[in-house]
């Protein structure tokens, strides 16, 4: 299954920026940065659905609200395009050093202007994407033509936006008035420049001045009849499709390291020299890790969500064996798994023994119109498990060095 990491970092003028790191169930081909467009947020159904897609076809891919918007602190009146650049180059640098660094930078709307700005300074980025990008900052200001005047004259204005009201202060208009696609010549990574010719809000011809500005390599794909905000699903998917392909010209590919095991065999080995490992028995490879708060990257389970996952798969599967065999109306089980330590207060030779007592809770519901006799039994036989029996019995563990080296 997936995994969801929600984060935080320190933002361009140090306010904590919210953050949320979607990884896939495997080893990530690589990781994507993801801006939003302006004045939305990291949960725009647009940037939900193409993170999601990424993560389906083997991106890591963090995605995250800009100063003063969505979780994020700080006032937006206090932030410009600029501003937006510097969260990003945070947020690069955040994967950097509790992740890795983004290969593949994409940004929607003027999220994505600041995209092209931001990968300058992003050595480890291969890649570009922006989509429904205005080519430089300046276009945001039709949003708000009408107050310019007003914010001009007063130093600021209450401007509303896609419904909403923001403050927008003169310094803004200042700082979008000196982005250029100049910017845009300097830029190195691979570029992928999508744009729609439906699209309302940012007119294509804006596509057209950022893919002459650009040095190649670079690619242009139309997006049809999509709105500027991706709101049909088809759209967002292609969207995510056409990304994953494209980058795969400069990714690397998957390379097959499994080492040949017979059944019943684990090979354990490290990855980054820390706390992730990769996992491998004979027709599996999963990736063992710890939390962020220790040290590791909380890239897979660490070892005692393993060992619960265990004991939990083990119970379910031979619960599920033996009410099959009886015939029984068992429809699912669920079952709640936690690893702790406690003091012995009641043991034999206590002297002899340690004063901690590892203890596995396990929590099991049975769903299915089970009579009080039957749920009873099952709860003995779920105790009947061979990985129960094995923890709980009398097991050794022999060591021997390897001369492999």
């Amino acid at each position: 299954m997936p995994q969801r990491d929600k984060v935080k970092f320190t933002g361009g003028i140090d306010a904590a920026l919210a953050g949320l790191v979607e990884m896939p169930d495997k080893e990530p081909l690589a990781f994507a940065l993801f801006a939003h467009c302006f004045t939305c947020g990291k949960d725009i159904v647009a940037a939900s659905r193409i993170s999601r897609e990424l993560v389906k076809r083997g991106f890591g891919v963090m995605r995250f609200d800009f100063t003063g918007i969505g979780h994020s602190e700080g006032d937006f009146a206090n932030t410009n395009f600029s501003s937006n650049v510097k969260d990003m180059v945070k947020a690069a640098d955040f994967l950097r050093e509790h992740y890795e660094a983004p290969a593949l930078m994409v940004g929607h709307s003027l999220g994505g202007t600041a995209t092209l700005r931001a990968a300058l300074q992003v050595p480890e980025c291969q890649g570009v994407v922006t989509i429904g990008s205005p080519a430089d900052a300046q276009h945001v200001a039709h949003q708000f033509h009408c107050d310019i005047e007003t914010i001009e004259r007063e130093g600021e204005a209450e401007v509303s936006l896609a419904g909403r009201p923001f403050t927008i202060q003169k310094q803004f208009l200042d700082d979008i008035r000196s982005t250029s696609v100049e910017e845009i010549r300097k830029l190195k990574p691979d570029l992928l420049v999508m744009h729609s010719p439906s699209d309302g809000t940012v007119d294509i011809r804006e596509a057209e001045r950022i893919y002459i500005s650009a040095t190649h390599p670079k690619s242009f794909v139309s997006l049809g009849n999509a709105d500027h905000l991706l709101s049909k699903a088809k759209d967002s998917t292609y969207v995510a499709e056409v990304i994953s392909s494209w980058a795969t010209r400069f990714l690397p590919e998957e390379k097959n390291t499994s080492p040949k095991l017979d059944s019943g065999e684990v090979f354990v080995s490290e990855r980054d020299h820390k706390f992730m490992l990769d996992m491998h028995s004979d027709s599996h490879h999963w990736i063992s890790d710890e939390p962020v708060r220790v040290g590791g990257k909380n890239a897979g389970p660490d070892p005692y969500e393993h060992l619960l996952a265990a004991v939990g798969s083990c119970s379910a599967m031979t619960v599920r064996m033996y009410a099959e065999r009886k015939k029984w109306p068992l429809e699912d089980v669920n079952i709640r798994l936690k690893h702790s330590r406690t003091h012995q207060t009641d043991c034999e030779e206590c002297e002899d023994k340690p004063k901690q007592l590892d203890v596995i809770e396990r929590e099991l519901e049975f769903i299915g119109d089970l009579t009080d006799d039957q749920r009873k039994r099952l709860m003995e036989i779920a105790d009947k498990c061979p990985v129960h029996r094995t923890l709980t019995g009398t097991l050794a563990i022999t060591s021997r060095l390897s001369t492999a080296n």
